[in-house]
């Protein structure tokens, strides 16, 4: 079956289209909670929940159970719906529990109970792994993701279920700033409504003064220094926000729409004033006057570059299942990287294969030239000594790959 949108799951549910199993995918909770009500309210009547409706931590109980429960008539019932919990962890399962947990599922997947609505939640899938393969054919895939227009809508939505109207200029930009992530709009929103005055809206101003403020201090700085290309200043930075507890994918949003604002700021001419450009970036006029000096300072090429680089690593966030820290900060690599020479290029390309020590090791040795190993070589041996030592611009890339695979650049020379 094909990967579907929530939105689509909630119009197919409604159609009456139910089926053998629905995968939630994705740590998106409010998005997670509103799909998880949608399917158990089509499929189950509230006065048959109690008997018709079954919670499995399957990394507790096992796929046993879950095959077990799936295959027995609900009482009181015509149909049941059982929610796993934590099917991702059939990833971390030794290789032969994984295939017996695979061929369990192949062998009711050929004859689904009718009665029966597995509804599977998995906070990330690796698509390359047989379990996820069995799923696309046999279960509806809903990714935990929404667009800026849907998340704007769900945003103004949202903010009428707490008794506040939002403009849809608000509405767009919350969406922007926190990355279409419904789970972190709502909590935004129910701040806003606590803090504005009855009767009064929730304006673009309100949500730059209360939202973006609060993150300015972080993420604006973060970004300001992937602009001018500070490297390493970025890195320890963005080391520092994940220790604090920030989330790649917010980390993302904020960064991307502070590059946008900037590339709009470096259309505007170097003398406009804060007022002025108030108006065209909608930011308050010191913000602004900020953004149109920065702005200038930065060659345009290299924010265009950076936000194509930003929409990457968002769309590898939320469609694969890689470590956030590490494409954090192969993001800020390429973000802040004067040049892109062949050696990142290699080690970058050995990271989307595998993140095995063993597989990455080989891959980069067989990718590298003898003259770029050499090289990589010499900037082994000056690593105790020299931290930030760099032969070549971006050459960084291999501390990052070299952590995520468990081994250090001497590991890769001894080997």
């Amino acid at each position: 079956m094909a990967d579907i949108s929530a939105e689509k799951l909630i119009e197919r549910l409604n159609a009456g289209k139910p089926v053998a199993a629905v995968v939630l995918w994705g740590t998106d909770t409010y998005l997670r909670e509103m799909c998880r009500s949608k399917i158990i309210e089509v499929c189950v009547p509230e006065a048959a929940r109690d008997w018709a409706l079954a919670r499995i931590a399957v990394q507790e109980s096992g796929w046993d159970e879950v095959i077990q429960r799936a295959q027995t008539m609900p009482m009181l019932a015509k149909r049941q719906v059982i929610i796993v919990e934590g099917v991702e962890s059939i990833e971390k399962a030794g290789d032969k529990a994984r295939e017996e947990i695979v061929g369990a599922l192949e062998r009711y997947f050929e004859s689904p109970a009718p009665f029966t609505v597995l509804l599977l939640e998995a906070a990330s899938m690796d698509k390359r792994q047989k379990y996820y393969k069995l799923l696309a054919e046999h279960a509806l895939i809903v990714e935990l993701t929404i667009g800026g227009e849907s998340a704007a809508a769900l945003a103004t939505q949202m903010a009428k279920d707490c008794g506040v109207e939002i403009d849809r200029e608000a509405a767009a930009l919350l969406a922007e700033i926190l990355n279409s992530e419904p789970s972190r709009i709502r909590i935004e929103i129910e701040k806003l409504a606590t803090y504005i005055q009855k009767g009064e809206r929730i304006t673009p101003a309100i949500v730059e003064e209360l939202v973006l403020a609060a993150r300015k201090n972080t993420i604006w700085q973060l970004a300001d220094m992937l602009a001018t290309r500070k490297r390493v200043s970025a890195l320890e930075f963005l080391d520092n926000l994940l220790r604090e507890g920030e989330q790649p994918a917010g980390l993302i949003g904020g960064i991307a729409w502070r590059y946008r604002k900037l590339i709009e700021a470096r259309d505007l001419p170097a003398g406009t004033s804060g007022f002025q450009a108030a108006r065209t970036l909608q930011m308050n006029p010191a913000a602004a006057e900020t953004a149109v000096r920065e702005a200038h300072r930065i060659p345009k090429k290299n924010l265009l570059a950076g936000l194509v680089a930003l929409a990457e690593a968002d769309s590898r966030l939320k469609s694969s299942a890689p470590d956030p820290r590490a494409l954090m900060e192969f993001c800020t690599q390429k973000c802040s990287m004067r040049k892109c020479c062949r050696i990142c290029i290699c080690a970058h390309r050995c990271f989307s294969i595998t993140r095995s020590r063993s597989f990455s090791l080989v891959y980069l040795a067989a990718a590298l030239s003898s003259k770029e190993a050499s090289q990589l070589a010499d900037g082994c041996g000056r690593q105790r000594s020299r931290r930030n030592y760099c032969p070549c611009e971006s050459q960084a890339f291999f501390i990052v790959l070299f952590r995520v695979a468990g081994a250090s650049w001497l590991d890769f020379v001894n080997e």
